[in-house]
């Protein structure tokens, strides 16, 4: 009895001389529930998280991580990210703007786009070595152009089983869900007994069905109705709704965020799985045509527009219709152009003061760029009170809706930089309008609950070691809407399946991210 008790200390010594890739010492944990942070130890081997808690201090590892005085909490999830083409054809360029906000992980192919030939987007993502993981969607849009070009009416039965069998093949090859954009052309042609015809092939495999919704404004059904829909597909479907970064859009529809919150609770007492995405700026972004021209004008396709432009009766209707448009937008003032190749002097300046000083009305100024070419924009048109009001209840997820370009080009919304960064400076130290524990898991457990990714979103024992260490007091965007392109701040260590991307603060040429695929290892 006397030498099994003599052992015991060897062996409790034995056992805790373990050895780990990573070790990261003394840090706030945030495991992305939503509980307090606790002081602990969080050690890594591999791709996996392993120990959460108290690590003996006989352990060793491969790289210690002091965290003393920082927090820890799994890397976020970008549940809106427009990224998929700047992944493939320029990671380095692609990834840094995402990685230096703490994001490990986007989603691809939202508001009803991306390609249709889903594996071989994502043969490309992996032979580009992405430096984060990418779980892509199948778009609504896309389908629909395949099937019926830019038609304006509905599908027949055969149409539509060939949309189905699209997206079927879509989500057999992976994708995690539906991305419908129906106040896009040509989205905008379809009913919404259309997009349950799909979503009901998608719900079949567990996916989800995430909407740039009809209507954010007032243009058509209005923001309420629009939400509506995305609540009745989910209904006659079966599965999870997200309306994807939401807003009210325009003076006409501020203050709706109370009437959509009530909505999108009731629909939950009812069962429904319904959630939210949201960017946290005043501003979205969107192409000139998208924001101003009826969808009418857009049926057929950009040869079928510049004919209408041609018409005199017809380009009457239009601008008559765009200039309704643009009140919804909160007039010319209010809209930024954005990069224009057929004419670099525009890029930058605001539609109104361009207008103004080339002696001409607004909204035949838009028609005049339009006739040469598709600018984006960045729109002026949120208010403060619904941004918080969205942003506080606990179904809402942070996203980005970033496109990346190449840095330094052109005026891109600075949310392609900072919204992670901004949502925890701004609306959790500055303004309080959420806790940081909330913040962290709105863009950590919370988005990989919604969308079925069980080994990703929390800091435990077995999870994917997608993990990031930050300093709170540090952690800000950098751009602005004038000078966008940015890089987050605060981000001291960013691992990617166990592998660092961020080290002591400094970027890393590593592309340890993977493609991600629905129900697939």
């Amino acid at each position: 009895m006397k030498t099994l008790l003599l052992a015991l200390p060897l062996l409790a010594s034995v056992v805790s001389a373990q050895t780990y890739d990573v070790l990261i010492r003394g840090g706030r944990v945030l495991d992305g529930t939503g509980t307090p942070w606790r002081k602990a130890d969080v050690a890594i081997n591999g791709d996996r998280i392993v120990e959460v808690g108290a690590v003996p201090a006989t352990a060793t590892a491969r790289r210690l991580i002091d965290a003393q005085g920082l927090y820890v909490s799994p890397g976020f999830i970008d549940s809106h990210s427009h990224a998929g083409e700047a992944l493939i054809i320029k990671d380095r360029a692609g990834v840094r703007p995402i990685v230096t906000q703490g994001v490990t992980t986007v989603f691809i192919n939202p508001d009803g786009g991306g390609p249709l030939d889903l594996p071989a987007q994502m043969s490309d993502l992996v032979s580009a070595g992405p430096g984060v993981n990418v779980a892509p969607l199948i778009g609504h849009n896309t389908v629909r152009i395949e099937v019926l070009a830019f038609e304006n009416r509905a599908p027949s039965d055969a149409e539509l089983q060939t949309m189905q069998a699209h997206v079927r093949a879509g989500m057999e090859a992976g994708a995690y869900g539906l991305s419908s954009g129906p106040f896009y052309t040509p989205g905008n042609f379809s009913r919404t007994d259309e997009i349950v015809a799909l979503a009901r092939v998608v719900a079949g495999f567990g996916g989800v069905h995430t909407s740039h919704i009809r209507d954010e404004s007032d243009y058509n059904i209005g923001v309420v109705a629009s939400v509506e829909e995305v609540i009745q597909v989910s209904r006659e479907a079966k599965l999870p709704g997200i309306v994807t970064h939401i807003k009210a859009l325009g003076p006409n529809v501020w203050g709706e965020s109370a009437t959509i919150i009530d909505r999108i609770n009731a629909a939950r007492a009812e069962g429904l799985e319904i959630w939210a995405d949201q960017y946290p700026y005043e501003a979205s972004s969107t192409g000139l045509a998208a924001a101003l021209l009826p969808p009418w004008a857009q049926e057929g396709g950009r040869p079928a527009l510049l004919k209408r432009f041609e018409n005199p009766e017809t380009l009457a209707d239009i601008r008559r219709e765009m200039v309704e448009n643009l009140k919804r937008r909160a007039g010319a003032d209010n809209i930024q152009l954005g990069n224009f190749p057929p004419d670099p002097s525009v890029t930058g300046r605001r539609l109104g003061a361009l207008a103004r000083e080339r002696l001409m009305d607004p909204v035949d100024l838009a028609i005049d760029l339009l006739r040469r070419g598709s600018p984006g924009i960045v729109s002026y048109n949120m208010n403060e009170n619904d941004i918080k009001a969205f942003m506080a209840q606990p179904w809402t997820m942070g996203s980005s809706d970033g496109a990346v370009a190449v840095f330094g080009e052109g005026v891109p919304h600075p949310r392609a930089y900072g919204p992670f960064a901004r949502r925890i400076q701004k609306y959790v130290v500055a303004e309080k309008t959420l806790s940081l524990e909330q913040a962290i898991h709105g863009a950590t457990a919370l988005p990989a609950a919604v969308f079925g990714m069980p080994d990703r979103g929390t800091l435990r024992p077995g999870a994917i070691a997608d993990v990031i260490v930050f300093d709170l007091a540090k952690v800000r965007e950098t751009g602005t809407y004038e000078k966008p392109h940015g890089y987050a701040e605060g981000m001291v260590e960013v691992l990617v399946n166990g592998q660092s991307v961020i080290r002591e603060g400094e970027f890393l040429d590593a592309r340890p991210g993977r493609v991600l695929r629905k129900n697939q290892p």
